[in-house]
């Protein structure tokens, strides 16, 4: 069927209601799912699982079609388009029956959008496993009587209800009575639409205050102004100790099964310059990034766990009093912490940030939080100077803790910028009031959670590995030639590398670590590729040995580590960000000034670091 025949059906929904997920069991994509307003920042589409013919729209939360937040104005004017040019043919409006009068408000606003349009709609009233578990009802026949739409009872998360969507939605017609008082929905929203949510989820919607009381007394404990403070930087804390302790077998296990690799194709393959091609830029440059992928699975899928089960709206309150000190908002937290993941989807996040000039104060700061990308830069410097043992009865590992720390140090430079720019301005200091909905919360849904977090390493393994693979054969032909590797300082490389390295020379790093730090520019991950490139090609005669342990034997003082640790925290080591960043704001102009201060403002603090740590010890 051509894709003109094709049907196109919308779902549309406030968020945390389970649009997403909704549209993942409908289509088997692999969409992001999170329990926090503004996880979906685009308009996704899938084809059918049951039908190629039909094919699903996600469009991104809202709470009104009044636009407020940058992400809801991409969403409603979408949504709006979609419908005045004919490009839909069914619209499915997503509700929590366990929050119905708020779903309502919304969903009669959607109602006479599409009586006005002529277009059929369907109701779907999702996590009704939420309500069977504590044994509440919903009239859905009395609700699909009183609106004159359907209304189908439906999980996203157990699936129950799904099969019925099909033959719902081909049976469901435009509706034809107006809910609104005036001409403009709009205009109604704050009086009759609210009455007639709240008329209509008395008489239909499930009875009784259970849910709402669970909710209390979990808000109790974690917005406690001491209890919540505290809990959350334990949480923050085992987020990034868990980085190491739950990745660390795996780290092993993959370090364990490149080297075997290694030693069988090598063993097939005649000595000369492809076997030293293979050992040195395959398994000795790609190899030892691919040792650290393990990381970013465990870093997605803890993060993921606390999106998922409706944490972190709580985390954005209890940071909103901290964060409106450094000119942000609490809305900005959100954001910043998908930038642990990647500066990328944190950048779309920040369209949240109802504030235009919140959002701009928003993009300085997540350069500087730290990223997956960063992730195997801190954990082979970590590895290499931090030995791996444990304090208080094995609770804390020094590898957790230094890697907390450096996270926490990212984030302290991300908030010093912010308020030096905010308060240097009045105008950006100005701001809107702070609105946030709680969702409830819920356990996480492992499946997607488990399928987001292979997709992100896949896709981090399959970007980076594009990069590091060009940038490693570049970097072991320069390195190889003239002389066939015989002197890795003779070499093609080495003369490039003597003329850049006074650049670094004061760090106490030699022409490696400075031809790694500017082909890391393209990527930050690249600098543990080329580095273990470089290596190989100097240790050439050597068994396989992990890329920690040679930077161990090198020499390399602590207090150069902790420069080359401050360096990759702060400098903006990215082109795909610089590139998102200006799309997002509709210049270069503050992507070219991030790249240039960022770049400074590294240099003199990674400089200030060598100085301080070498006067210490």
């Amino acid at each position: 069927m051509s894709e003109s025949s094709s049907t196109k059906i919308a779902l549309i929904g406030s968020p945390n209601s389970g649009k997403s997920l909704l549209f993942n069991r409908l289509t088997g994509l692999n969409q992001k799912v999170a329990n926090f307003p503004g996880i979906t920042v685009d308009i996704s589409s899938g084809k059918s699982l049951v039908d190629n013919s039909t094919e699903y729209l996600d469009f991104p939360g809202v709470y009104s079609l009044k636009a407020i937040s940058g992400e809801e104005k991409l969403a409603v004017d979408s949504f709006y388009k979609a419908l005045d040019k004919g490009h839909l043919n069914a619209v499915i409006c997503v509700v929590d029956a366990t929050r119905l009068e708020k779903g309502l408000i919304f969903a009669l606003q959607v109602l006479e959008t599409c009586r006005r349009h002529k277009m059929p709609m369907l109701i779907v009233a999702n996590m009704t496993d939420v309500l069977e578990l504590h044994k509440i009802q919903l009239d859905s026949q009395g609700l699909s009587a009183a609106l004159k739409v359907p209304v189908l009872p439906i999980s996203g998360k157990t699936g129950s209800g799904l099969d019925n969507i099909p033959t719902a939605i081909a049976s469901a017609t435009a509706p034809t009575e107006a809910y609104a008082s005036v001409d403009d929905i709009i205009a109604s929203d704050d009086s009759l639409n609210h009455r007639h949510a709240q008329q209509l989820a008395n008489q239909y919607g499930p009875k009784g205050d259970l849910l709402i009381k669970a909710q209390s007394r979990l808000d109790q404990f974690f917005l406690h102004s001491w209890v919540g403070g505290i809990s959350f930087f334990v949480i923050m804390y085992l987020l990034f100790q868990s980085i190491f302790t739950w990745a660390a077998p795996i780290m092993d296990g993959v370090e364990s099964f490149i080297q075997v690799v290694a030693e069988v194709v090598l063993a097939w393959v005649p000595a000369g310059m492809a076997s030293d091609f293979i050992a040195d830029a395959l398994f000795g440059g790609i190899g030892a990034f691919l040792v650290f992928v393990p990381q970013i699975f465990v870093l997605t899928l803890v993060v993921g766990m606390l999106e998922d089960s409706g944490y972190l709206a709580r985390a954005a309150v209890i940071c909103h009093k901290p964060l409106r000190v450094f000119g942000l908002t609490g809305k900005s937290f959100i954001p910043m912490l998908s930038s642990v993941a990647c500066a990328i989807p944190g950048i779309y996040a920040a369209r949240t940030v109802d504030s235009p000039r919140k959002r701009w104060l928003t993009y300085l700061a997540i350069p500087l939080i730290p990223c997956s990308a960063r992730l195997p830069v801190y954990t082979l410097l970590i590895a290499a100077f931090i030995p791996a043992q444990r304090a208080i009865g094995g609770l804390i590992g020094w590898q957790g803790l230094a890697m907390f720390g450096i996270y926490v140090f990212g984030i302290i430079c991300a908030l010093l910028v912010t308020a030096l720019v905010s308060r240097s301005s009045a105008e950006l200091r100005s701001d809107l009031p702070f609105v946030l909905e709680m969702p409830p919360y819920r356990l996480p849904s492992w499946r997607p959670l488990l399928r987001n977090a292979w997709n992100r390493s896949k896709h981090f393994v399959t970007k980076a590995g594009k990069i590091i693979f060009i940038v490693t054969v570049v970097i072991w032909v320069l390195g190889y030639f003239p002389n066939q590797g015989a002197s890795l300082g003779d070499s093609w490389l080495g003369t490039l590398g003597q003329w850049i390295e006074p650049v670094f020379a004061p760090f106490g790093l030699d022409w490696k670590y400075g031809v790694a730090i500017l082909s890391s520019f393209l990527a930050r991950e690249v600098f543990v590729g080329t580095l273990g490139t470089l290596f190989g090609i100097e240790d050439a005669e050597e068994n396989f040995v992990s890329l920690t342990q040679q930077i161990q034997d090198s020499g390399l003082p602590l207090g150069s580590g902790a420069a080359l640790l401050v360096f990759f925290a702060i400098a903006l080591q990215c082109v795909s960000t610089l590139a998102v960043m200006a799309k997002e704001t509709g210049s270069w102009r503050l992507p070219s000034q991030l790249f240039i201060s960022y770049s400074i403002f590294a240099y003199i603090a990674a400089l200030l670091t060598y100085h301080l740590v070498e006067i210490l010890i």
